[in-house]
């Protein structure tokens, strides 16, 4: 799907899968395998987030289900946040069941490193999905201990809601890096499932999502992050990266686009996505920063990564 070329000469190339959805859900284009499972990883935030607002979760604020959505880079103002929503429903950072970690923010980061702070559960990328899974069970009275087991009442509802979504049974449930359940899926399934989010009528659980992540994107990832800098640029677009090389992407009145590299890095994703996107009719001079990445040599750049031939429209 995608290549990388050095002074002309092609050095490496990224392998995977690609669907482009219509408006109406059918399958516009397809490269490589999409119907077979794979784990969206964080591309199953924001239809997961739809599950927590049915158990009764009610965020005070657009960037509270957004962060929820989302995987934040563990800047102060995302930390912020989610020590907000931990402690409106009685909870604190003890309460997560996320992994302590370093802010992935490369300053921030710096920060800690240099002052010899100790990681924190808060700064954990998943602290947002885990605080608005945690506000769920409190809503639902269900309870907190335990809320990650694949068989607690939140998580059956949010495997449900996952299957509902993508129009398919969830073919695997695994532990993700965070430690909650991952819902394997197909790509199709992915794109469908983020697709009706963006089609969703207004006032719907699943638009409300959605809105929420468009209007204040920077608590859906990040300073500097694809994610955030994407649905800056394109008006509507509702855009979630996941880890090991999946990117989804859906834009009310065009379609869906969803991949995944088979080598499970991040070099060749958002050239794919673009390509993807071009065909929603994205133009191209909008997505010109993510299309094709420069290859360092040097002082200078001598390559670029792209879309193969493959892609192409």
């Amino acid at each position: 799907m995608v290549e990388v070329w050095r002074s002309g000469f092609l050095e490496s190339v990224h392998r995977g899968a690609l669907v482009v959805l219509g408006a109406d859900g059918a399958v516009q284009f397809a490269l490589g395998d999409v119907d077979r499972p794979v784990l969206p990883r964080s591309a199953n935030k924001p239809v997961q987030a739809t599950a927590m607002l049915a158990a009764g979760w009610e965020p005070r604020s657009g960037a509270e289900l957004a962060i929820g959505a989302g995987s934040h880079s563990g800047e102060d103002g995302h930390r912020e946040l989610v020590a907000g929503m931990l402690a409106a429903v009685g909870l604190g950072p003890d309460d997560l069941g996320c992994p302590a970690a370093l802010p992935q923010h490369e300053a921030t980061r710096a920060s800690w490193l240099a002052g010899a702070r100790a990681a924190e559960r808060l700064a954990m990328n998943c602290s947002g999905k885990h605080a608005a899974m945690l506000s769920a069970c409190v809503a639902a009275g269900w309870p907190t201990s335990g809320y990650l087991d694949r068989q607690h009442p939140l998580q059956q509802a949010v495997e449900t809601r996952l299957a509902e979504a993508a129009g398919e049974p969830v073919r695997a449930v695994v532990v993700d890096g965070c430690g909650a359940p991952q819902h394997a899926l197909s790509l199709t399934g992915l794109a469908r499932g983020v697709l009706s989010l963006v089609e969703a009528p207004e006032g719907s659980r699943e638009r409300a999502v959605a809105d929420a992540a468009r209007a204040h994107p920077w608590f859906v990832a990040g300073t500097g992050r694809e994610d955030t800098d994407l649905m800056g640029a394109v008006p509507g677009l509702l855009v979630k990266a996941g880890a090991d090389g999946v990117h989804v992407a859906a834009l009310p009145g065009a379609g869906a686009v969803a991949l995944k590299l088979d080598d499970g890095g991040d070099r060749g994703r958002t050239p794919a996505l673009s390509a993807g996107l071009r065909r929603l009719a994205v133009p191209a001079e909008v997505l010109a920063p993510w299309a094709r990445p420069g290859v360092p040599g040097g002082d200078g750049v001598v390559g670029e990564v792209r879309e193969a031939a493959a892609l192409n429209l």
